[in-house]
């Protein structure tokens, strides 16, 4: 599938990546890989489904504020499988701050 969610990149550095994600029902991320560890941060409560290249679904439930976040490297596509808009803020850690001193 490609991407129907509409992907608005909020800051840009060498750092860090962030990016708010707005999607209505059935609306997708495309299939992509993770180049950095991640944090997510939902703004609004919703379901999605992760499919993941083989065809593996699996159904989270997102409730606004409370965060996760998953390594590197993962490859999968994301669909609001709810009825209901949803949103969440993706926060990409390109490369650690530096050390204190550097």
């Amino acid at each position: 599938m490609t991407t129907t969610a509409r992907a608005t990149v909020q800051h840009e550095d060498e750092r860090i990546r962030v990016t708010r994600w707005d999607f209505e029902p059935q609306e997708s991320t495309g299939r992509h890989v993770h180049e950095y560890d991640y944090l997510v941060v939902p703004v609004t409560d919703g379901h999605t489904d992760v499919i993941t290249p083989d065809g593996t679904v699996t159904t989270a439930q997102l409730r606004a504020g409370e965060s996760y976040t998953r390594p590197a490297g993962g490859e999968h596509e994301v669909v609001n499988a709810g009825t209901a808009a949803l949103a969440f803020v993706e926060i990409e850690l390109k490369r650690p701050a530096p050390e204190a001193g550097e």
